[in-house]
């Protein structure tokens, strides 16, 4: 009977890889009891993961910078948004609103 998967493949990926360090691998997988592919999706999954997190991560900094650079110039929306929330803090009711 033909093996059916979950999640059918639609392509291979094959690549050269060191005899002793494909050995080590197999072995690792094996004593973990999974499979060595799935253990190498598992980890490009991971890759590509980390490789988005740290484009939104950098893309979030970049409009952050941005945005504190706008909030220095005090003519700026970004300014008065800061002078606001600045008086918001300076008055004495507003801790009351945070204690029981």
């Amino acid at each position: 009977m033909p093996r059916e998967s979950r999640h059918p493949k639609d392509s291979s990926f094959n690549f050269r890889i060191d005899p002793a360090l494909k050995a080590a691998f197999t072995a690792a997988a094996e004593a973990e009891d999974r499979p060595a592919a799935q253990v190498l999706r598992d980890f490009m999954r991971a890759y590509v993961q980390r490789r988005e997190r740290r484009a939104f991560e950098a893309a979030a900094r970049r409009q952050s910078q941005a945005a504190a650079a706008r909030a220095r110039d005090p003519r700026s929306d970004e300014a008065a948004v800061m002078r606001e929330i600045a008086d918001e803090l300076d008055r004495d009711d507003f801790g009351g609103a945070w204690t029981a």
